[in-house]
This record gives C-alpha cells, sequence and structure tokens, in this order.
C-alpha cells in the first residue's frame, strides 16, 4: 500500500478524536448463487480464485434480499442482506462473496463495545486489483445499531470498496455517512467472540496496520498478529 494511505487514515481517525472510537476507515477500499469452493489453508486467493484478479467481472446485481453465511474457527454467522438498504453496498458484497473475496481473510480490527472489521484479501496481489475499486455512495436508510453490517470508508465520498464492518454496540454517530446493508441474523455470539486483545489498528494504536496487510497479506497478519480469528469461507444460501 502506498505511504500515503496511513496519514490519510490518521487523519480520518484524528477527525473523530472527539469520539469514543475513530471511524471504520478503509484502504485507499440468469444469475447464479453459486459459491466459489472453500480454499486450501495456505493456497492464495489469486489461485483457488483466479477472478478477483480481475474486480470487472464484479457486476451481479444482487437479490431483493439473500443471506450469506460465514465460517470461523469459532463457528458460523449469517448475514441477511436487503438490497434496498443499500443498493450499491448490496451489489458489491454480493460479488464479493460469490467471487470468494472473503476466504482465508482475517478479522483485523475488532474493538469491544464498538465493532469489527475484515475485508482486506490476505493475498497481495488482490488486494492491489481492488485497492481503488470503489463503490458510490448510498442513501443512509438504516441506523448502524448492534449486528448491523456496514461498508468501510475513508473520509471522502464514494470510497467504499472491499472493507465491511459488523456493529458491537449501537453506533447511531455512524448514521451521517455510514449506510448499513443488512444484518447478522444467525451466530451474533460467534460474532462477540472474535478476538479483540491487539485493540485499535495503527497508527492510533498497537493492532495491525492495513498499508502492511494490503503489501503483505496474510503474512504479515500471521507473523505478526497470530491471534487474529479468521474467515475459513463465505457463501451464499438459501
Amino acid at each position: 500500500m502506498k505511504a500515503s494511505f496511513s496519514i490519510l487514515a490518521a487523519a480520518v481517525a484524528i477527525s473523530a478524536c472527539s469520539k469514543a472510537q475513530s471511524e471504520p476507515a478503509s484502504g485507499s477500499s440468469a444469475e447464479s448463487t453459486s459459491a466459489a469452493a472453500a480454499p486450501k489453508p495456505s493456497q492464495l486467493a489469486s489461485m483457488a480464485h483466479p477472478d478477483l484478479l480481475d474486480p470487472s467481472k464484479a457486476t451481479a446485481k444482487a437479490p431483493e434480499t439473500f443471506k450469506a453465511k460465514f465460517t470461523t474457527a469459532k463457528g458460523d454467522f449469517v448475514i441477511q442482506v436487503h438490497r434496498d438498504w443499500s443498493p450499491n453496498g448490496a451489489d458489491r458484497f454480493y460479488n464479493l462473496v460469490r467471487m470468494g473475496f472473503f476466504d482465508d481473510t482475517r478479522f483485523f480490527r475488532a474493538i469491544d463495545g464498538f465493532m469489527v472489521q475484515f475485508g482486506i484479501s490476505g493475498d497481495p496481489a488482490v488486494a492491489k486489483k481492488w485497492q481503488e475499486q470503489n463503490i458510490a455512495d448510498d442513501p443512509v436508510k438504516q441506523s448502524n445499531k448492534r449486528g448491523y453490517v456496514t461498508f468501510a470508508q475513508r473520509g471522502t465520498p464514494n470510497t467504499r470498496g472491499t472493507q465491511v464492518f459488523i456493529n458491537y454496540g449501537d453506533n447511531a454517530r455512524l448514521d451521517a455517512n455510514f449506510a448499513p446493508f443488512g444484518q447478522v441474523v444467525q451466530g451474533m455470539e460467534v460474532v462477540d467472540s472474535l478476538y479483540k486483545g491487539y485493540g485499535e489498528g495503527a497508527p492510533m494504536g498497537a493492532g495491525p496496520d492495513q498499508g502492511l496487510i494490503q503489501a503483505q497479506g496474510n503474512a504479515y497478519l500471521d507473523a505478526r498478529f497470530p491471534k487474529l480469528d479468521g474467515i475459513k469461507h463465505a457463501e451464499v444460501i438459501p
């Protein structure tokens, strides 16, 4: 990732310094519902799912409602997506799940009482391809309540990419800019149990640096932050 990202991330955090936590900032970030097969533990995403190297293929329109199941070492959780809440967000999430983007990725930012964030590829080649593949903003129609799921973004318009967060608390202060597209309808206890010991990410805390995740992928996270929980596989389910 470019060095300028750390400066931008810091600026976003500083702009929210009067609040309890910084905002969920992301990096510079007939239809088939069949999901890609889960990758082997050490297999790069670009090898398991070659289409991830071509974001232009992420064009499917999401159903009006659908569910996505996430399998982790702590158990499974299910997100139900409502396209009318955030059409662009729902479409992007639908394509990411179907293409296998979230497979073998980490929950790299988890802050007790606030939110847990994920959605940077563990394969640097994939992360680079998606780094600037942003989507247009949607009007905010739902509040960022506990269990609601939302795309992270930088402090400028139309910068939602691949990073997603699940609200641990009722974060209505985010409603001015962050549009939820779904909610956890099963397994919120699994989401609650995800490892939070590393705290806030760099540069505001001692947790993972998003720029280094982008540049080095899972190799960086597994070496420096081995206790992080991860997503084994995500798929669209009936």
